[in-house]
């Protein structure tokens, strides 16, 4: 028998692989729905819960609603302090045209344009994915500080006529001079060419950078001549919007391939999955109707026919090419 809340009924998971399956009334609520079993699990102490795409079924909810409805409520649940049992939240999508919908409802919490945007994003991530423990402790990162000393030596008339010209130096000075501080979450990504980037900038610019990835988030400050100051925080905003545009590109291709994979016939007469990015690229392809897609095999260019799903090589090899729904069937 089950046990009956407020709005859903709790069943032993039965054949299934799950301990727990948790039935929900019929109600047009996605948002509280979900709400009400995130709280439950966490309750219970349950360490993960997949849903479905609540309502996209006879109840005939537009999916866009549905994934922004969805996607609140774990923002809302990730952010309470009192969330500690429940670890990783899933989202099966069985229908490979919502895959969008979630992703862009995804994105669009990522350019909120709030301070906290991007460390919500990283949240959601995390929940959706499971949170990841890092084995190794991360460097310090120690960018060295740029000094370049000048010293003026002013003679004059007077102690008067001296401290006015001194004072007319440091006023150009300061007005040459200017300072701003980038703050964003992926500056503490930073790894060696990023950081070698920072170097060569200080020492092509006259400029001084400072970082401290031990603020949360992390922060860049920028002081010099002011022409130089603005040169560099372009470049370095330029460096996060390359580094956010490939942490994008991966979080689709993860989303796509536990939808579809596309493989090769391999050597040994059994089909091999391309990698998740090759994957996307092939999906990409066919959903914009391309009739040919350039790849990689075994480190080897082939040109792959998506229309007879044939990959050539220019020595006129073939391997056959296979497209795998991993949704069908469920």
């Amino acid at each position: 028998a089950g046990q009956h809340q407020s709005g859903f009924i709790t069943t032993q998971g039965g054949n299934l692989s799950c301990s727990k399956i948790i039935h929900l009334l019929s109600n047009n609520d996605v948002k509280g729905q979900v709400s009400k079993v995130l709280n439950e699990c966490e309750q219970r102490m349950y360490k993960s819960v997949a849903f479905p795409a609540i309502g996209t079924g006879q109840a005939g909810q537009s999916p866009a609603k549905v994934a922004d409805e969805m996607l609140d409520a774990i923002v809302e649940f990730a952010g309470k302090k009192s969330a500690q049992h429940l670890q990783t939240i899933k989202i099966v999508i069985f229908q490979t045209n919502m895959l969008k919908d979630f992703y862009e409802s995804m994105k669009k919490r990522e350019n909120l344009g709030s301070p906290t945007a991007d460390s919500w994003f990283s949240m959601l991530k995390s929940f959706l994915w499971g949170k990841k423990q890092s084995t190794e402790k991360k460097k310090p990162v120690i960018l060295e500080k740029k000094v370049n000393l000048v010293t003026f030596q002013i003679c004059g008339e007077s102690q008067d006529n001296v401290e006015a010209a001194e004072s007319w130096i440091k006023d150009l000075i300061l007005k040459e001079q200017s300072e701003t501080t980038i703050s964003n979450e992926l500056i503490g990504s930073f790894d060696e060419r990023q950081i070698a980037a920072l170097a060569d900038l200080q020492r092509r610019k006259h400029v001084t950078i400072q970082l401290d990835n031990k603020l949360s988030p992390p922060v860049i400050n920028i002081s010099g001549i002011s022409r130089d100051v603005w040169f560099v925080l372009v470049e370095i905003q330029t460096m996060i919007q390359k580094m956010k545009d490939a942490e994008e590109e991966q979080l689709k291709a993860e989303l796509l391939s536990s939808l579809v994979e596309w493989r090769y016939l391999g050597s040994n007469d059994t089909f091999v999955a391309f990698d998740k990015q090759t994957n996307m690229q092939l999906e990409d392809a066919k959903l914009a109707k391309k009739p040919y897609l350039n790849v990689k095999i075994n480190k080897k260019n082939y040109k792959v026919d998506l229309n007879t799903l044939q990959a050539h090589d220019n020595q006129g090899k073939t391997i056959t090419i296979q497209r795998v729904s991993k949704t069908e069937g469920e």
